[in-house]
Parts: C-alpha cells; sequence; structure tokens
C-alpha cells in the first residue's frame, strides 16, 4: 500500500525536460541563497539602527525596484529574448549584492535597495516565459509546480542557512553568500542550457487577438485583480500573522517558524500531485483558482475563532490548500493568455501584481491593525478573497463569451 502510494508520488515527477530539472536546481540554488530578504528588516533595524519608518520607507523603496524590474524583464524577453535577461539578471545581481553590504545610510540604502531589485526582479517573468519555451506542452503546469517546489524548499532552507552564517560571520556574511549564489546558479544554467529564440507551444483554448494590446486585454486586468487579491492575503503569511501568533497566543518565533514550515511541508507533500490531478482531468483553469482563492478567504475567517491556538494550524492548513490550487494555475493562465511574441509583457504584469501585492499587504494589514485590531483585518482580508471568487466566476462568462465570438 505505502510502495504503491510512493511510486504513485513519484510518477508525478516523470516527464519533464532536461531544461526543465536544470531551470529547478538553479531556482532552488538561487532561493536557498538569497538569505538577507528574510533578515532585511532585522538587518536595518538591528545592525544599522534606522527607525521604524525609514525602514518603512526603504521596504517601499524595495518594492518599487521588484515592480519596475518585473516590467522591465518582461519587456526585455520580449524584445531581445528571455534566455539572455535571465542570465544578465542574475549575474548583475549577484555582483549588486557583493557593493550593497557596503551601503550604510538611508537614501544610499533606499537607492540601493530599488537598484538591486530592479536588477533581481527582471529574471522572474524571464524564467515563466521560459517554462513556455522549453515545458513539454502536456506538462506547462506541473513544470510550474515544479520550479515552484525548487522556490519553496530554497525558502524553507535559505532562512535557516542565513541564520546560521549571522551567528558565524555576521550580517555581511548573508550578502557575500547571496551575491555568489546568484552568480553560481547563472553560470550553471549558462553552460548546460542552450537558448532556445521563442516559447513553442500556445494554449489551443486560449483565444485571443493577437494584434490587441495587453492594456487592452479587459479578460487579462479583471485577471490580474484576482492575482493581486490571492497574494496580498496570502502574504499577511509573513506580515501580520507572525505578529499575532506572538501577541495574541504568545508563541516564540520557533513556534510561529514552525506554523511555516507546515506550508512548506504540506507544498512539499500535496502540490504536484494535486496538479497532476487537476491537469488530467482538463479541469478549466479559473475554476481551480476560485477554490483557492475561496479556501485562502477561509483560513482567515477560521482566525475570528481566537480562543484557540489550535485554530492556527486549521487557518494554516487552508491557507496552504489554497495556495496550492491558486498559484500553479494563475501563472499558467497568464502565460496561456498572451499572444506569440507577446509572453513577457504579460508575464511581467503578472509578476507586478505580485509585487504591488507585497508592498500593499503588509502596509495595509498593519494600518488596519493599528486602527480597528486584528479580527478586522482577517474579516477584511476574508472578504477580499470572496470578491476574488467571485471575480472568477466573471472571468468564466465573459471567456465563454469571447470564444463564442471567434
Amino acid at each position: 500500500m505505502l510502495k504503491t502510494a510512493f511510486n504513485r508520488y513519484i510518477n508525478n515527477f516523470k516527464g519533464f525536460s532536461r531544461e526543465i530539472w536544470i531551470l529547478t536546481i538553479i531556482t532552488f540554488i538561487n532561493r536557498a541563497g538569497t538569505m538577507v530578504l528574510p533578515f532585511l528588516s532585522k538587518y536595518l533595524k538591528e545592525d544599522l539602527h534606522f527607525s521604524y519608518g525609514e525602514v518603512g520607507w526603504i521596504m517601499v523603496a524595495f518594492g518599487m525596484g521588484s515592480m519596475l524590474g518585473s516590467w522591465l524583464g518582461g519587456k526585455l524577453s520580449d524584445k531581445i529574448g528571455f534566455y539572455k535577461v535571465m542570465v544578465f539578471s542574475l549575474f548583475s545581481s549577484g555582483v549588486f549584492f557583493f557593493i550593497l553590504q557596503y551601503i550604510t545610510s538611508f537614501w544610499g540604502l533606499c537607492l540601493g535597495m530599488f537598484s538591486i531589485m530592479t536588477l533581481a526582479d527582471m529574471f522572474r517573468p524571464a524564467m515563466f516565459v521560459s517554462l513556455g519555451a522549453y515545458a513539454k506542452p502536456e506538462n506547462r503546469t506541473r513544470s510550474l509546480t515544479l520550479v515552484r517546489l525548487a522556490v519553496n524548499l530554497g525558502f524553507a532552507a535559505g532562512p535557516a542557512l542565513g541564520g546560521l552564517i549571522i551567528m558565524g560571520m555576521g550580517y555581511k556574511g548573508l550578502f557575500w553568500v547571496d551575491g555568489t549564489s546568484c552568480i553560481v546558479a547563472i553560470l550553471i544554467f549558462a553552460i548546460l542550457v542552450k537558448e532556445k529564440k521563442k516559447a513553442s507551444y500556445q494554449d489551443p483554448h486560449a483565444t485571443i487577438l493577437a494584434a490587441a494590446s495587453v492594456f487592452k486585454d479587459k479578460i487579462f486586468w479583471l485577471f490580474l485583480y484576482v492575482s493581486f487579491v490571492t497574494a496580498m492575503i496570502f502574504f499577511q503569511l509573513f506580515t501580520t500573522l507572525p505578529l499575532y501568533h506572538s501577541e495574541m497566543f504568545g508563541l516564540s518565533e520557533f513556534q510561529s517558524g514552525l506554523l511555516l514550515t507546515l506550508n512548506g511541508l504540506l507544498i512539499f507533500a500535496l502540490e504536484m500531485p494535486i496538479v497532476s490531478y487537476f491537469e488530467r482531468k482538463k479541469v478549466q483553469k479559473l475554476k481551480v483558482i476560485l477554490w483557492g482563492s475561496l479556501l485562502m478567504s477561509l483560513s482567515f475567517y477560521t482566525l475570528l475563532v481566537n480562543v484557540w491556538a489550535g485554530i492556527l494550524i486549521i487557518s494554516m492548513i487552508f491557507i496552504s490548500i489554497g495556495e496550492i490550487l491558486a498559484f500553479p494555475f494563475s501563472n499558467t493562465f497568464a502565460l496561456s493568455r498572451a499572444p506569440k511574441g507577446h509572453e513577457g509583457r504579460y508575464m511581467a504584469l503578472y509578476t507586478m501584481s505580485f509585487s504591488l501585492a507585497h508592498i500593499v499587504s503588509s502596509k495595509a494589514g498593519l494600518e488596519i491593525i493599528a486602527a480597528f485590531g486584528y479580527q478586522i483585518n482577517w474579516l477584511v482580508m476574508g472578504t477580499l478573497g470572496v470578491t476574488a471568487g467571485f471575480c472568477c466566476i466573471w472571468l468564466q462568462k465573459l471567456l465563454k463569451t469571447e470564444n463564442s465570438l471567434v
């Protein structure tokens, strides 16, 4: 019985091209190496002694750089190809990490964070476009899931390694390791993967007027709202929820970390089998995204029951399964919506919706908590998720109308 279950799980990882496996490995190296980010606010506050207000502005510069980088990465992927953008992005951001440790002034760090995130986040839309080029048509969503798995494993390993490096070498050590990991990852990619000019596949069910600008694609903009909202409520996991764990239930950093580890373990164990199941059954992507957004909503509504610490585990299970359903399929929908030659622009706006969500999530959540308390914040976040669900139903109707006109 156990052997059958294990073999079935392993079968979900079969059928990928060599390039997708290499892309997965370099993504893991890069994400595990991105250790500065979880400790950034701590570094700015404790090591450089900035005020909370100054730390906030530096993080805003961080988010704005991320948005610009996402847009540039997509635009350049269409102009010069995703391969060159990926190589330039990781190599230059690796070098910039070495430089960043020597910048200690407030305005210098605002400019430095803006610059490094512009360079680093050019990689994301280019990498998504590369999946369209290197993945086999029948497993594009699974290929994305494999790369997401690498991101999550890297994200799980990075903070632990980062903590050890801080203990042994101090914060400066993080910048050296971060920079080196970026350069090593992209060298592996450049040596082992040959450049492929264009995505070889487009979703046959995607009905798009190829001549239309991305800014006139109303269906895509409504979809971007869904992406923004699901990302915004998900990012509460790293901003307001750790504070809630401590202030409401007295959880230590270690206990709070264990809850985040549960999120990583659920994704590792369940995401690939769930995505494979929906791909095999050919379930409409928007239907899966709808269920994902509603489960995320439910995770925040359950937090309204604030008399028992066990509710935090139940909430984490709901948001993790919601993430598994929403994010891989929303990514594939965005890529399948793009006309040939416009993939970069579409994926740029998609990744920008996540960057914007990152900026808005912490600011909005903390402001609501300061003014009205945690309960109102959970109510607002849950309700936002429900609006995303209604938008998914609206999108399904718009797509039906669009398909009938073509």
